[in-house]
Formats: C-alpha cells, structure tokens, sequence
C-alpha cells in the first residue's frame, strides 16, 4: 500500500470521488501544511491554521499507479484558481499535492508539465507540489460525509456532481459491485 494527501477545493468533493476508485483501499478527510497541531474544522475554516482541506488515499500501486490517481485529483478540481474552488475560497482550498516521497514529487511535476504542455485548461496550474508534513484527520462526522447527507444541498449541488464526473470520466477504473455469497 501506498499513500498520497490532495487537496483540491473541499474535503468533502474529493473524499466521494476518489474513493469510487478500483485499488483505493481508503480515503480519510483532514488537515495538512498548517502551524497548528490537531487542529479543528474552525480553525481550518476559518484560515487561522494555514492548513488545506485534504484527503489521504491509501492505495494498491499494483491496480492503481500514482499517475492515475492524480490523474483522476486534477479531473474532478480547477488546479488553475489559487486559493479557490468555485464558491469555497481561501488558502484552506488551495491545490496542493504533498508528496509522500520524493518518487511521488517527480511524479507530480511531470504530469503537470504535461498537462500544462497540452494546455488543458486556459489558465496555468498553481498547484503546489510539497513534501508531506503532518497529516491531522478531520473529526468523524467529516468521513464519508457525501453518503451521510446525500440530501444536503451542497452534497446535491457540489459534492454529488464531482464524484458523478469522476464515475464518467474514469468508467473503466472504478471498483466492480461485489456481488452476495
């Protein structure tokens, strides 16, 4: 198994999206890249923390390799609008990618060279690319957040549509049904 940490807008988005991926084993919502240890869903939201809302994906690099994974993180955010995804705005929402081991940075670097190169979006990508600090869980009621409130709006307006992006654009790469003994 191995682990990445993205963030990419709300945890929430990434969180339903990336975990419909076939050899993602988990996919836990939380805080990295701040000054404050533990810190709570006020103080990320509120900016105080300098922490990004993130997720930390654990996976089987034998069913999904790194690329594809962040293939998948750049297809379902905006990695060209600093500290911003759609109405969520401030640094808790930047795009930021923190590498896990260095193999992982040149990973990164060179996929968004690539997609800069084929000028995928009409803006420049500002994500980060960062060494991995201190990952710190969000508080449960933030895990698996889109199937505990399917019915709150911003599930049905954000959340849901981002992880039903990645169901189209990713087909081939999600987990199958397990089907009953």
């Amino acid at each position: 198994m191995e682990t990445a940490i993205l963030g990419g807008g709300c945890f929430w988005c990434l969180e339903a999206a990336l975990r419909q991926l076939d050899g993602v084993e988990s996919v836990v919502s939380g805080y990295c890249g701040g000054h404050v240890e533990s810190p709570s869903y006020r103080q990320v939201c509120n900016g105080d923390s300098g922490h990004a809302e993130v997720v930390q994906v654990r996976f089987d690099p034998g069913i999904i390799d790194y690329r594809t994974l962040l293939e998948a993180f750049f297809a379902i955010h905006d990695p060209t609008t600093k500290n911003r995804q759609g109405n969520d705005v401030g640094t808790q929402y930047r795009s930021v990618i923190f590498a896990c081991a260095p193999a992982q940075e040149g990973v990164a670097r060179a996929l968004i060279a690539e997609l800069e190169a084929a000028r995928t979006w009409p803006g420049a990508i500002v994500t980060e690319v960062l060494p991995a600090p201190a990952f710190w869980p969000a508080e449960d009621h933030h895990q698996d957040y889109l199937a505990h409130n399917a019915a709150q709006p911003y599930c049905a307006a954000v959340v849901a549509p981002k992880a039903a992006k990645l169901r189209q654009k990713f087909a081939s790469r999600l987990k199958r049904p397990t089907s009953p003994p």
